[in-house]
């Protein structure tokens, strides 16, 4: 039976994922994920995109530190069977570094600290340059 559930229901309550954000590029106004996954709880940042079969080119997601670190923003691709597009985003909204991460690597870490990490597909991250800047607009999803 599950907890506090009438005969024997079970209630599901994701703390995973806590909502979206939109991401913009700061030059131009330009969206460049409509919708991604803001991950600041310690579980969805775990999870990430581990365990998934495949990417789609809208997905991706936020990794959301309290404060600028080199050390909190590495990733690990351990478990992830796609390449993913990787862009560090320090406090102030700049670019700070990008990586093309593969599979099954141990650890990627910016080159500067970050406070978020974003994760996307791959054919998104020419389209961003370090120096460059990122805005997060809220939305629903």
């Amino acid at each position: 039976m599950g907890l506090g559930c009438p005969q024997g229901e079970f209630v599901y309550t994701s703390f995973v994922m806590s909502n979206y954000r939109q991401i913009l590029l700061g030059e131009n106004g330009r969206s460049l994920l409509k919708s991604a996954k803001w991950c600041d709880g310690f579980g969805s940042k775990l999870r990430g995109f581990t365990f998934r079969r495949h990417l789609g080119e809208s997905d991706g997601l936020v990794l959301v530190e309290k404060k600028d670190s080199r050390v909190s923003t590495a990733i690990h691709m351990l478990f992830v069977s796609f390449d993913l597009g990787v862009i560090w985003v320090n406090d102030t909204g700049e670019v700070v570094d990008k990586v093309l991460a593969k599979p099954w690597r141990l650890s990627y870490t910016p080159q500067t600290a970050a406070r978020y990490v974003i994760e996307l597909h791959p054919s998104l991250l020419e389209e961003v340059e370090v120096g460059d800047h990122i805005k997060f607009i809220e939305k629903d999803k």
